[in-house]
C-alpha cells in the first residue's frame, strides 16, 4: 500500500497538481440472510482498489482503478489531473482548502472478536435457532434473520505529509417475525427493522444484542398486531423509543445539517435543506433540551472512524447546541464558507472507486435527566409510545415529515394500554424538536447505525451512527396514515 501511494503522489506532482490525496482500501465482506430454515443470501468477497484527489488549475479532479499496479496507478492520477483542471474552468473562484495539521497514524476501531473467525456453521445456527422459536408461534408465516460482517483497511497519504493506516470493522445483526392472516400482515423486527443493529464492533455484536431472547417476544406481537385496532387520529405526546428516534435524527437533524444541501449543491438529486447559512446561530431548532451533536468519537457508533476520508482527525462538534442551530456537516474546501477555520472532518467515500463527499458520522441526541423509559412512561398522563420504524417520508427540504412503526402502545395514567398496528406521526421539523420536553438519560443512550444512507451521484451509500435515548415530544400529529 505505502509504496503505491508515495508513487501516485509523486505522478500527481510531476503532472502539475498542487494538491494530492490518495486512499488505498483493502476489504472483506459477508452478508448472511435467512428466511425460515434455509438461506436466502450468502454473499461473500473482497474488493481492493486505489482512489486519487488532486487540486490543479485550482479545481477538483479524482479518478480511481482496481488495478493496483505502476501503470495503473500513474494512468488514474493523470486522468484525475484532466479532470480538475477541466473543472477549473467553471469555477468563478479557485477551490480554498481549509489548513489541516499533518498526522502519521494508525488507529484500529475497538472490537473483541474478528468475525471473519468465526464459522458460518456457527452464524447460521444461531439465525436457525431464532427462526424456529418465531415459527413455533402460531400465526406467523416468515421468520428472518441477518448477519453482516465488513473487515475493511484503508491507508491514506496526502501531498501535504499525512501518512494513515485505520482497520475498522463494522458488524450487524437482527431477526424479524412476520404474521399473516386473510386480511393483513403485519411484522416486528429486533432490535431494529431493516436488517437490525449496525455497530463499529466484532463478533461480540451477538452479546450486546441476544437476539434469541428476543425472537419468542417479537413473534407474539407481530401475531397480536393482526387484531390490534389503528390508531386514530388526534394531537397526543408521543414517546419515541431509541431505534424510531435514531431514524427521526437522520432524516430531519442529519441531512438538513450537511453543508453541501444548505449551500444547493446536492439540490438535483438528493436534495436542499431549510438550514441556510443565514440561520446559523439564529433559528431555534429545538426545545432548550435539544443537543445535537456530529461525533466520530463514540466508540460503537458506526459512523465513526479515526479520521475521515480527506485526513481529518474524528472530532466532536455540536448541531444543535441548548436548541439553537449551532453547526454543519463539512469539509476542508467548505468550511471557509460559513466561516469555519477548520474542516468538521465529515468527508467520506463509499470505496476506493468514489470521491468522498460530505456525509453524516455518528449524529446523536444527548441524553437528558428523564431516567428511564419506564420513569418516562410512568410520567406521561395521556399519549402513545412508538416503537421502530415501519417506513417514512420527508420533504426535499428536510422540513414536513411524516414517519409509520411497527407498533405503538397507548398510555394512560403512566401505564401501558392497547397495541395499535400501522401507527404514524407526523409534524413540522423545528415545531417537532421545540416541543421535546423529555429525554431519558445516560443509561438508556444506544448509538443506532444506519448502514444504507443513500447521497452524490453516482449514488454513494454510507453507515451512519445515531445516539439516542428515548424522549417525549408534545402535542403531535399521530394516526395520519392509517385513521378510517
Amino acid at each position: 500500500m505505502k509504496a503505491l501511494a508515495e508513487y501516485a503522489l509523486d505522478v500527481g506532482e510531476r503532472e502539475g497538481a498542487t494538491y494530492v490525496d490518495v486512499r488505498i482500501i483493502d476489504q472483506k465482506y459477508q452478508h448472511i440472510q435467512t428466511k425460515d430454515l434455509t438461506v436466502a443470501e450468502f454473499n461473500q468477497g473482497t474488493s481492493s482498489g486505489l482512489g486519487v484527489r488532486v487540486i490543479a488549475g485550482g479545481g477538483w479532479g479524482f479518478a480511481s482503478t482496481a488495478k493496483l499496479t505502476k501503470q495503473a496507478v500513474a494512468k488514474a492520477v493523470k486522468e484525475a489531473v484532466k479532470v480538475a483542471r477541466a473543472s477549473a474552468t467553471c469555477l468563478s473562484e479557485p477551490v480554498k482548502f481549509a489548513p489541516e495539521p499533518v498526522y502519521v497514524a494508525e488507529w484500529v476501531s475497538p472490537h473483541l472478536v474478528d468475525p471473519f473467525t468465526i464459522s458460518t456453521e456457527e452464524k447460521l445456527a444461531l439465525l436457525f435457532d431464532c427462526a424456529k422459536t418465531m415459527l413455533a408461534v402460531r400465526g406467523v408465516t416468515l421468520a428472518g434473520g441477518s448477519l453482516s460482517f465488513i473487515h475493511e483497511v484503508k491507508y491514506f497519504a496526502s501531498s501535504e505529509g499525512s501518512r494513515i493506516k485505520q482497520t475498522s470493522i463494522r458488524s450487524g445483526i437482527g431477526i424479524e417475525a412476520n404474521a399473516t392472516d386473510d386480511n393483513d400482515r403485519q411484522r416486528r423486527s429486533w432490535p431494529n427493522s431493516f436488517g437490525g443493529q449496525y455497530e463499529l464492533a466484532g463478533w461480540e455484536i451477538i452479546k450486546r444484542w441476544p437476539i434469541k431472547d428476543h425472537a419468542r417476544r417479537i413473534a407474539d406481537e407481530a401475531v397480536q398486531l393482526l387484531t390490534a385496532p389503528v390508531m386514530p387520529k388526534e394531537k397526543k405526546d408521543i414517546i419515541l423509543t431509541g431505534s424510531q428516534l435514531g431514524l427521526q435524527i437522520h432524516e430531519s437533524c442529519g441531512h438538513p445539517s450537511e453543508l453541501d444541501r444548505a449551500l444547493g449543491w446536492e439540490i438535483n438529486f438528493a436534495g436542499f435543506s431549510f438550514l441556510t447559512p443565514e440561520k446559523l446561530g439564529q433559528l431555534q431548532y429545538g426545545s432548550p433540551l435539544v443537543n445535537l451533536v456530529a461525533d466520530a468519537t463514540e466508540p460503537t457508533g458506526l459512523g465513526s472512524f479515526g479520521f475521515d476520508d480527506e485526513g481529518v482527525r474524528a472530532k466532536r462538534t455540536y448541531i444543535v447546541k441548548d436548541g439553537m442551530f449551532a453547526g454543519y456537516l463539512s469539509s476542508r474546501d467548505t468550511a471557509h464558507l460559513v466561516g469555519l477555520e477548520a474542516s468538521g472532518g465529515a468527508m467520506r467515500a463509499e470505496s476506493y472507486a468514489y470521491a468522498p463527499i460530505i456525509r453524516m458520522t455518528n449524529i446523536s441526541l444527548l441524553p437528558g435527566n428523564a431516567g428511564s423509559l419506564e420513569d418516562l412512561i410512568k410520567d406521561t398522563k395521556d399519549g402513545y409510545l412508538f416503537d421502530i420504524n415501519k417506513s417514512w417520508s420527508i420533504d426535499g427540504r428536510r422540513y414536513n415529515f411524516q414517519f409509520s412503526c411497527e407498533a405503538a402502545w397507548e398510555i394512560k395514567d403512566g401505564k401501558l394500554g392497547r397495541m395499535f398496528k400501522n401507527p404514524s406521526y407526523s409534524g413540522i421539523t423545528p415545531e417537532f424538536w421545540n416541543s421535546c420536553d423529555a429525554i431519558c438519560s445516560v443509561e438508556e443512550y444506544v448509538n443506532w447505525g444506519v448502514p444504507n444512507c443513500g447521497k452524490g451521484q453516482p449514488m454513494q451509500t454510507m453507515w451512519t451512527g445515531h445516539g439516542a435515548a428515548p424522549a417525549r415530544f408534545c402535542n403531535v400529529q399521530v394516526g395520519i396514515a392509517t385513521a378510517e
